[in-house]
């Protein structure tokens, strides 16, 4: 509803004097805002359509806090364009003259129209400078001949002095304020119904462009912004436009995407997050402290990080060196392959005689060779053998020969350097390499080292190998025959006392039995102790205990395995009854996992380690990374986050639906977003093409350029003769031929003649006298001509019915008349006749059964 408000012209008002208008209150019942609020005094109260009465707590009225600065607006609800403002400041129902102490606080306010509500960002609409408590005038109207969406009232006191009269402080008390203007953008004149020009802000008041539209300029705003420039007043600078082509003269956006190193719509932002080049989809090498590298050419600009190189450092070091800058130079790391770029370790272990994680240490602790597995022979003074071939330097110890002195002395020789002779052992035998001793004993009746002594010490016999018997009494035996003169000590008989108890019995009489002695042997015929040991599983003096704290076997001196919970295995066998521990197999739980495989029982497979090298044996983890597509310590994960490759660093194209691209490759498995193409969906529509697949062909674009890639709309608007979103529509018969509005194919200054609609793509129906009918809604202006009816004179008379918008009725004896004439032409009821049927017929119709 419009409202009239006469703005009547006094001599002290000097703000405006028009005459009678007929514009929108754009302000009630709006939304509004003031800077402080007294009590329930809110700012909504200034545009509630009520100021009758004018005192401040009269409940009509905004009210604020005692302040030095004061404001208050309200929000049209989107950009308007304003003619003038009325303002009703209260007077607390008193005259309002020089003595009404609302004058004071009223003196220097302003107003301001804005399109934020920042009053810094509008224009100045008015500034009181001259007014006195006796000239301000209440109510005021304010000529404001401007387009925007916050009307903004201001006043203040923070730079004193002020004239006389200025208030200390300022308070709103604004009863009203009323906003008129066009309620429709783009109207203007005293009842808003003349259209200002196309891409143009006009005043309210005649026909002069204000302000044109975002990317348009000139005195009637025809001209498109260009010199690389878009936006209000083309003032915004294109960003770097791939090609240096223009940017979108309106919103400033790059049509062929950015130059390298550029990225957004506008191409207004360096390529961040360790990307760079085109369209920022390059990655960054690895820059020392990871800061981001040259968004242009990648060149990272402090150097790289430990093991690359490179002006990108995108290199691993090569040519067996590691490091900062490649500088340190590997070890002797096995078959010569390279050390690990960063830490230079050896990944397949050290050429023989050295170790390390880097391979840079000799073999030492009497090792060398390979993994200084390998002992050290006995080398004279027990100096360390050459670390890689175990040659001894300075000879061997006694007893020993060869260059790595692991030989012992033979041919009858001994002691150093094998220079000494054996004596007369017995049967020709080797003495003991080191000392010259007969391993065997002498000849019978002689014995010492060199055997060149005769047997005594209760011995007798071949080298006085055999003792006497255990003569009781420890008596010698008969030095050639061992008899003893005077019977058996305990567990022993014979005549020489030399039978031991045998059938597993021992002590006085063979009476007591043995244990589990190593072999079936006959233990000690006195004490019951094994000479030889136990068998497997079996330990103490009689071999009558199990073996225990994890151990097994011979002696008890095998250790278990890993066995699982760390339970005791088997005694003798050395089984573990439970199963391994995580990583190990085998009966004895010794076996680490191979085969990809780790965890309890080996029965986890690893996942798809780099390289194929086998995963850690307990958790699973690859030591050198996944292979490409994989992720996770473990590598059992697929990329996902719609990323892939190795290391999952590359990001996957717009692929239909947003799914997850091929972990491995990147390529999208149910196409492409709307726009792009490619196995990887990163490539953007080309050759005036659009859509899913690309397959929807770009429409009427003005100048020829592309569509967009997506939706297919014209970033410059439509060829002349096409319009909407695509332009793919044609216009309608628009008067003068000329070109339709290219959006909504909507003619600028009407229909030719026969046609009608928004569009002019309808044709006029039979109109009485051949009249055109009205361009918008069809209509016959002097109703139909004959046999047609209806609002656009389209339709055929009922049935019945005839003559201009089938006004009559057909003759009642009629059978059926010609809705142009009424002529009866399917005849007449029985007993009528003539050409309209309004005659009686002489005829007479018997029917006859």
């Amino acid at each position: 509803m419009y409202a009239v408000v006469l703005l009547v012209c006094c001599s002290w008002v000097a703000l405006l004097c028009p005459s009678v208008q007929a514009y929108e209150n754009l302000a009630l019942k709006k939304s509004a805002w003031q800077s402080s609020t007294w009590r329930s005094y809110t700012a909504e109260r200034a545009v509630d359509g009520r100021y009758t009465d004018l005192w401040w707590n009269g409940g009509q009225c905004a009210g604020s806090v005692e302040r030095k600065t004061a404001e208050w607006w309200v929000d049209l609800g989107g950009v308007k364009y304003i003619h003038h403002v009325f303002i009703q400041y209260a007077t607390g129902n008193w005259v309002w003259d020089e003595n009404n102490d609302y004058t004071g606080y009223f003196l220097g306010f302003s107003v301001y129209i804005s399109n934020t509500t920042n009053k810094e960002d509008g224009v100045l609409c008015f500034r009181d400078t001259s007014y006195t408590r006796a000239t301000i005038p209440n109510p005021v109207n304010i000529t404001c001949p401007y387009h925007g969406r916050y009307v903004i009232y201001y006043n203040n006191r923070t730079h004193p002095p002020y004239p006389e009269g200025y208030s200390k402080y300022v308070y709103i008390e604004l009863c009203e304020v009323e906003v008129y203007g066009c309620p429709t953008p783009g109207r203007y004149g005293e009842n808003c119904s003349l259209l200002c020009p196309e891409n143009c802000h006009c005043d309210v008041i005649g026909k002069t462009c204000v302000e044109c539209v975002p990317g348009y300029k000139g005195h009637l705003c025809y001209e498109e912004c260009a010199g690389h420039t878009y936006g209000l007043e083309c003032k915004q600078s294109c960003g770097n436009c791939s090609g240096g082509v223009e940017c979108d003269h309106v919103t400033g956006s790059c049509p062929k995407g950015c130059d390298a190193g550029l990225y957004g719509d506008k191409c207004d932002f360096e390529c961040g997050g360790h990307t760079y080049g085109l369209g920022c989809n390059q990655s960054c090498g690895n820059c020392s402290g990871g800061v981001q590298c040259d968004h242009v050419t990648g060149i990272c600009p402090n150097g790289c990080v430990a093991g690359m190189s490179g002006d990108k450092c995108d290199l691993e070091c090569g040519g067996h060196t590691y490091g900062l800058e490649c500088k340190q130079s590997c070890g002797n790391c096995s078959g010569g392959v390279q050390c690990d770029h960063v830490t230079g370790s050896c990944p397949k272990g050290c050429d023989a005689g050295l170790y390390g994680d880097k391979c840079d240490l000799e073999c030492d602790g009497h090792t060398y060779g390979l993994g200084c597995n390998q002992s050290c022979g006995n080398c004279s003074g027990g100096v360390q053998c050459d670390h890689v071939t175990g040659i001894c330097p300075n000879g061997c110890v006694a007893g020993m020969s060869g260059d790595k002195c692991d030989l012992e002395c033979g041919g009858h020789t001994y002691g150093l350097e094998c220079k000494q002779s054996c004596g007369n052992c017995s049967g020709g035998v080797q003495c003991d390499h080191v000392t010259g001793i007969c391993p065997k004993g002498c000849d019978a009746g002689l014995y010492g080292d060199k055997c060149d002594l005769e047997c005594d010490g209760h011995t007798y016999g071949l080298g006085c190998n055999q003792s006497c018997g255990n003569c009781s009494g420890g008596v010698q035996c008969d030095h050639v025959t061992g008899i003893c003169p005077n019977g058996c000590v305990a567990g022993m008989s014979g005549d020489k006392c030399d039978l031991e108890c045998g059938g597993h019995t021992y002590g006085l009489g063979c009476k007591q039995s043995c244990g589990n002695c190593s072999g079936g042997v006959q233990c000690d015929l006195v004490t019951g102790i094994c000479p030889n040991g136990c068998v497997a599983g079996m330990s103490g003096e009689k071999c009558d205990l199990e073996c225990a704290g994890r151990t097994y076997g011979v002696e008890c001196k095998q250790s278990c395995g890993n066995c699982s919970g760390g339970v005791q295995c088997d005694h003798v066998t050395g089984n573990c009854p439970n199963g391994c521990d995580a990583g190990m197999y085998g009966d004895r739980c010794d076996l680490e996992c191979g085969g990809h495989t780790y965890g309890l029982g080996c029965k986890q497979s690893c996942g798809n380690c780099s390289g194929g090298v086998q995963c850690d044996l307990v958790t699973g983890i690859c030591p050198n990374g996944c292979v490409a597509g994989m992720s996770g310590e473990k590598c059992d994960l697929e990329c996902a986050g719609r990323t892939y490759g190795v290391e999952c660093k590359q990001s996957c194209g717009n692929c239909s639906g947003g799914v997850q691209c091929d972990h491995v490759t990147g390529n999208c498995p149910n196409g492409c977003d709307a726009g792009m193409y490619g196995d990887r969906c990163d490539l953007a529509c080309d050759s005036y093409t659009y859509g899913v697949e690309c397959k929807e062909v770009c429409g009427n674009c003005s100048n020829g350029i592309p569509c967009h890639h997506v939706d297919g709309s014209c970033p410059s608007g439509c060829d002349a003769g096409a319009y909407g979103a695509t332009c793919k529509q044609s216009c309608g018969n628009c008067s003068t031929g000329e070109p339709c509005h290219h959006v909504d194919g909507s003619c600028p200054s009407g229909c030719v003649a026969g046609a009608y609609g928004v569009t002019c793509k309808e044709s006029c129906g039979n109109c009485s006298n051949g009249d055109t009918c009205n361009d918008v809604d069809g209509s016959c202006p002097y109703g139909c001509d004959v046999g047609v009816y209806g609002k656009t004179c389209d339709k055929a008379c009922q049935s019945g019915r005839y003559g201009l918008s089938c006004a009559k009725d057909c003759g009642q004896n009629c059978q059926g008349c010609n809705r142009f004439n009424g002529v009866c032409e399917f005849g007449c009821h029985p007993g009528w006749t003539g050409t309209f049927c309004e005659k009686k017929s002489n005829y007479v119709f018997r029917y006859f059964l």
